[in-house]
């Protein structure tokens, strides 16, 4: 794994080609920050091309913050948009979200941390599987 930021600003993700587990935010990462409650909700730039681009065998789990009594609401907007998932959680805390993982014995890093501007969208994320990691 390995993050750059190129000259146009893009960040530059590239990955192992082994199966991985993306927790992605829904708030302010693929909607709009607290969309839902004003009823518009709404797909940021960049989610749906970057999808594309994760890996079929991929696990996504969808994190958000958002009450459980919006869990179908938000999934059924997603399924709409062709965005698959595996699993979703709901009603989690507002804090920060810490994720703990060993280095492979070959060196590799098995976390990643990507903090987006809240509502930018993922337009500017460039992810690449390279073969030879």
């Amino acid at each position: 794994m390995s993050l750059s930021n190129t000259s146009e600003n893009v960040l530059r993700v590239v990955l192992s080609p082994l199966p991985h587990l993306w927790l992605i935010d829904i708030d302010g990462t693929m909607l709009v920050h607290n969309g839902y409650l004003s009823g518009k909700d709404t797909l940021l730039a960049g989610i749906s091309s970057f999808w594309e681009k994760i890996p079929a065998a991929d696990t996504i789990i969808l994190l958000s913050a958002r009450p459980e009594v919006w869990r179908d609401p938000t999934l059924a907007l997603l399924n709409e948009k062709g965005l698959r998932y595996d699993h979703a959680l709901f009603g989690l805390p507002t804090g920060e979200r810490i994720l703990i993982n060993d280095k492979k014995n070959s060196g590799l890093s098995t976390a990643i941390s990507i903090n987006l501007t809240r509502n930018s969208g993922l337009d500017l994320v460039d992810l690449e599987i390279d073969p030879t990691r």
